[in-house]
């Protein structure tokens, strides 16, 4: 049980130049007894409104440094200040605030939302085990016009797919890694420097000038993949989800035009998806 979408903004000010986290958090406890679930006996309860001013409260007195290492101080407050607690998980997401900019020079203090996919991150921990920690970027819509294809796929009496090697590729990203067990990371160094967005971005897209040939929503899955491993050593297994969006090209012969893909339909509903879980080997093994 838990409480859940606490949502607040943290104000930093350093002199005249301000800092924004403004966040959503969800925390969830397992106890060490289900007394309240079988007797109704609530003594061990820690109510969610305490949950919430606890979140609060740590948000205060500590800041977020940032959201991986603000969910490790909320796991850690649960599992050393209360011994009825098993088990703790906490979930952060965060919104997209972006400091202004007037000519490259960042304002002091004024920002914009840029909703380029959403950063979250999870932290869990169970009574004398290890602090595990999550983090990944959702609601990431990508698109390229060309050089995606689909071809050679198995039919069957079924079948209606037309093949192709030139359509619109399109889709909503959500991706999750796992850093392992807890350590002294930098994970803003991580976000930021070793940019996992833009690996994303950038297997996702290919190279700016000429692009790169995607054969199917898998492939593409895959090759994301495959560079934040080789692009961020502290990812150990990784996660990606690929919903897809189609696009009709519109007939627009009762109008009296040809419409060479110029006009296309999104179709919004049912729509595909790919999802695949990689990681590196000495990790799954251990």
């Amino acid at each position: 049980y838990g409480k859940n979408t606490i949502k607040f903004l943290r104000l930093k000010r350093e002199g005249k130049k301000h800092f924004v986290k403004e966040v959503e958090v969800c925390t969830h406890l397992r106890l060490t007894s289900a007394h309240e679930y079988l007797e109704g006996n609530n003594a061990a309860v820690i109510p969610t409104d305490t949950i919430k001013n606890i979140v609060l409260v740590l948000a205060k007195k500590n800041g977020i440094q940032s959201i991986e290492q603000f969910a490790i101080d909320i796991c850690k407050h649960f599992m050393t200040t209360f011994c009825q607690v098993a088990y703790v998980k906490t979930y952060i997401q965060e919104v997209p605030w972006q400091r202004l900019q007037e000519n490259g020079v960042p304002h002091i203090h004024s920002f914009i939302c840029v909703p380029e996919g959403i950063r979250f991150c999870e932290a869990e921990q169970c009574k004398n085990g290890p602090l595990v920690v999550f983090a990944g970027i959702k609601d990431m819509k990508l698109m390229k016009t060309t050089l995606s294809g689909f071809e050679g796929f198995h039919k069957s009496e079924h079948t209606t797919l037309p093949e192709r090697n030139d359509r619109i590729l399109c889709g909503e990203l959500f991706c999750k890694w796992s850093y392992g067990e807890c350590k002294d990371f930098d994970f803003d160094c991580i976000w930021y420097m070793n940019k996992v967005r833009e690996c994303v971005i950038e297997a996702f897209a290919g190279p700016p000038d000429c692009g790169e040939y995607s054969p199917s929503y898998q492939k593409t899955v895959n090759s994301i993949q495959m560079h934040i491993l080789s692009k961020v050593s502290q990812v150990q297994v990784i996660e990606v989800m690929l919903n897809n969006t189609f696009y009709n090209v519109l007939d627009m012969k009762n109008l009296g035009l040809t419409n060479d893909k110029e006009v296309l339909i999104p179709v919004e509903a049912p729509y595909g998806s790919c999802t695949c879980t990689l990681g590196r080997k000495r990790f799954l093994e251990a």
